[in-house]
């Protein structure tokens, strides 16, 4: 049997991001030096021959980049829709419009929200497919259920036979194809409930507590805790500084920030970036800007920094480890960082594939003291703590 799966990534995890004030969505989360998404792949491929991811293809391509797993194929990224049970129609028709053999014989339906699925859950959903049309992994209700309106309880929801679904769901795929054609105007939650509609019933099979889907803040810790071996904190330093020059633009932390003069180095020079990039490489005990980009080949010359801050992160998932924080200290009189602080932030954290409130960016001056305090210069000190095995 032919066995497929869907990867939805389409969802903007409006809970999640509430919790977070990240505008990232929660399937693009950085986890153990991983996009969430990618953890999902991994999950589903011993398990499935074809993969097909439903979402945003920019995003998807790029937290999907490199992955290839042996004996998987990972298809175009397909655009979700509005709901979830739109996007579910676009990858079922993405699959239906393949050659006949290569047309899968079961699809499974899984979020790309939830990383961690041990491989006994996926398993069981494929074996109870030989004798169902659909099935789905569940957790029996463990906790007292109450339904409550305007914080009042208003009464006991016996929990003897509920159970708390999860995915991935499993379907023979020419029967969940002709249902969500037939109920395109429906708007279900799950897959299950279009077979429990139209009268197919639908097995449960153990799933599992580990099985998070990432919704909220806590489960990140959790899911942390489950997905990465024991992680030890080491934190690095970095300082650097560059003169004032002229006629060249001033970048700080990634932006170009309004000023009469810019600063001088072989590179563009930009000392926020230049700090962090040693912070980094110090906890990680690689060396310092210098070791990785030196200032005596000419194809660093003028080159933009953030090139050097992408390598720093990706130095860190390499490692299997997490950047836990950063923070950056420019010194200077002028000009003002507060006004540009919060774009140097997000900068930052674009560049390393974290969320920005990992990411802190102050000013302070020497109160007229030294070079800084005459306006020769800026200098920047930075610090980073990271997680590594």
């Amino acid at each position: 049997m032919r066995v497929a799966a869907i990867l939805l990534a389409a969802g903007q995890g409006s809970r999640y991001s509430a919790q977070t004030a990240t505008p990232v969505a929660k399937q693009y989360v950085t986890l153990g030096g991983w996009p969430v998404i990618r953890h999902a792949a991994d999950a589903l491929a011993p398990h499935v021959g074809l993969i097909q991811p439903v979402g945003d293809p920019a995003l998807l391509a790029r937290a999907l980049e490199g992955f290839a797993p042996e004996g998987c194929v990972i298809l175009p990224v397909v655009p979700g829709g509005e709901t979830r049970q739109a996007s579910v129609r676009a990858g079922l028709e993405a699959l239906d419009r393949l050659p006949g053999a290569e047309r899968p014989d079961l699809v499974l339906i899984h979020d790309g929200a939830r990383p961690y699925v041990p491989a006994s859950v996926t398993e069981g959903v494929i074996a109870a497919l030989a004798g169902h049309a659909g099935v789905i992994p569940a957790v029996p209700v463990a906790d007292t259920i109450k339904r409550a309106k305007d914080g009042i309880i208003t009464d006991t929801v016996p929990r003897t036979d509920l159970f708390r679904a999860q995915t991935p769901q499993g379907f023979r795929f020419g029967l969940l194809r002709d249902l969500h054609r037939a109920a395109q105007a429906a708007d279900a939650t799950d897959d299950a409930a279009l077979l429990e509609g139209a009268g197919h019933p639908v097995a449960i099979v153990p799933g599992a507590e580990d099985n998070i889907k990432l919704t909220y803040k806590e489960d990140l810790v959790r899911l942390e805790r489950l997905i990465g071996p024991t992680l030890l904190p080491r934190t690095g330093t970095g300082y650097d500084v560059h003169a004032f020059a002229e006629n060249r633009p001033l970048i700080m932390c990634g932006i170009t920030v309004p000023h009469t003069r810019g600063l001088a180095g072989h590179s563009d020079a930009d000392v926020g970036i230049h700090a962090l990039c040693d912070a980094i490489y110090g906890a990680l005990a690689e060396g310092d800007i210098g070791r990785h980009f030196p200032p005596s080949q000419n194809e660093w010359k003028d080159a933009d920094s953030a090139r050097f801050l992408v390598h720093a992160g990706e130095r860190i998932r390499a490692r299997g480890g997490m950047l836990v924080n950063a923070d950056v200290t420019l010194i200077c009189e002028r000009p003002k960082i507060g006004p540009h602080s919060e774009a140097m932030r997000a900068r930052l954290a674009e560049l390393l594939k974290v969320d920005v409130d990992r990411i802190s960016v102050k000013a302070t001056t020497s109160e007229r003291l030294g070079f800084t305090g005459r306006e020769e210069g800026i200098a920047c000190l930075a610090s980073a703590t990271v997680l590594v095995p």
